[in-house]
């Protein structure tokens, strides 16, 4: 199996970039970040106070699905693809996701997913926690600024979209969250390649991804 690990801060463009590349290679896409907003979720809905979490994972029974080669995620058997996608969640994931008894919970089912497939997973400490000896590392990052302009120009269209400078704020905080929790914090492994997308659009982004991959490995 042929594991690709991509890591880095958040709207680096690494889900998109790592759906553009996995359709291209005909490899499963892994977001980890999904699951992490699906605990996320959990905990909120749940009203779940942070000294009861690792009891209450048990009852979490979170999964990925494939659906038409989609990544969709699942809190027992409702879709709640949709839900975890708001900053709220994003802000919560990024704490929750410190925490030791959540990242054990989902350690083993990232490892089996990468055992039994050929994927690329992207998240905050894939190379260095998750697939230690993936076949390819990849450190995606862009400036703050510019991941930034990129989440509001997404959430531009729709009627609750936060200004710019939240937006900018918030990464700046995320950020700090993920460099400095105790567990797993976000940092470049060592072997990783690092790619700065801050000037390049999607298409440019993948084809680099692309290129290092196919050198790394051998494969088309």
């Amino acid at each position: 199996m042929i594991n690709i690990a991509i890591d880095g801060p958040a709207g680096a463009g690494k889900s998109t970039i790592a759906k553009m590349v996995s359709a291209k290679l005909g490899y499963i896409y892994v977001d980890t970040g999904a699951l992490y907003r699906a605990i996320a979720l959990y905990i909120k809905e749940n009203a779940i106070a942070d000294e009861d979490i690792e009891k209450s994972l048990a009852d979490a029974d979170v999964s990925l699905r494939f659906v038409d080669g989609a990544q969709r995620v699942y809190l027992g058997d409702r879709d709640v693809s949709g839900l975890i996608r708001t900053n709220e969640i994003s802000m919560e994931a990024s704490r929750t996701s410190s925490i030791p008894a959540v990242r054990a919970y989902l350690f083993e089912t990232q490892q089996k997913i990468a055992r039994e497939n050929n994927i690329i997973m992207d998240g905050r400490d894939i190379g260095t926690v998750i697939l230690p000896n993936a076949d390819v590392k990849i450190f995606l990052t862009a400036s703050a600024e510019e991941r930034a302009n990129r989440r509001f120009r997404e959430l531009s269209e729709k009627p609750d979209c936060p200004p710019y400078e939240v937006i900018l704020k918030d990464i700046i905080q995320r950020d700090y969250q993920d460099m400095n929790r105790e567990t797993s914090p976000l940092r470049q492994a060592e072997d990783a390649i690092l790619v700065d997308t801050t000037s390049l659009n999607l298409e440019e982004s993948a084809e680099e991804i692309l290129r290092i991959i196919r050198e790394k490995t051998g494969r088309e």
